[in-house]
């Protein structure tokens, strides 16, 4: 004969099951509110070729490819499709920070500079002065050497030291003009 479980066990049974329903429902609150207030660290993202104010007023059109690159630095993206573009694109996240994106585009015509045209650049110091945003009222130092500190420091080296004569450098050979094959040759 089955063992039937009185009416009131049963009925304990259904309302434990539903108070830990309803438990679990506000645990889950709970620890949805402890996740918000934590979070985690994010690294601020600083993404391709920045590019200031004063390396766009170098361009100028008629220059060659070669002067673009050695006043900008190398396109971040260059298309095989679009041979005579090359975009400038630079992106910064930081957290509590609106996203910066800023984008050049150079147009060539075989190997000059036809035109170029993008967002407005910030300066070099402009752009130092956005991203150093922790520390606003540092002292900045000096960058620039005064003749009596570089007279102080020429007579502040020892006396000792200079009047030492230094052992002469062994002879070095003289670099090898030649080299040997990559690869054997084949038999």
């Amino acid at each position: 004969m089955p063992v039937t479980l009185p009416r009131a066990s049963r009925l304990l049974l259904a309302v434990a099951a539903c108070l830990a329903i309803a438990g679990c429902g506000s645990f889950d609150g709970a620890t949805r509110r402890v996740a918000d207030s934590i979070t985690p660290y994010k690294v601020e993202v600083v993404q391709g070729n920045f590019v200031s104010k004063e390396q766009v007023q170098a361009l100028k059109p008629g220059i060659s490819r070669q002067q673009v690159r050695d006043v900008l630095g190398t396109p971040l993206v260059a298309s095989v499709f679009h041979s005579d573009r090359w975009d400038y694109i630079f992106t910064l996240k930081r957290n509590g920070v609106q996203e910066q994106a800023r984008r050049l585009t150079l147009y060539f015509k075989g190997d000059t500079l036809e035109r170029f045209d993008g967002d407005e650049m910030p300066s070099e110091a402009e752009f130092v002065a956005t991203l150093d945003n922790k520390r606003k009222n540092a002292k900045v130092p000096v960058l620039e050497a005064s003749e009596e500190s570089l007279n102080k420091a020429s007579t502040a080296a020892p006396a000792g030291a200079a009047a030492t004569p230094t052992p002469a450098a062994p002879e070095t050979p003289p670099p090898t003009t030649s080299y040997p094959p990559l690869e054997t040759p084949a038999r």
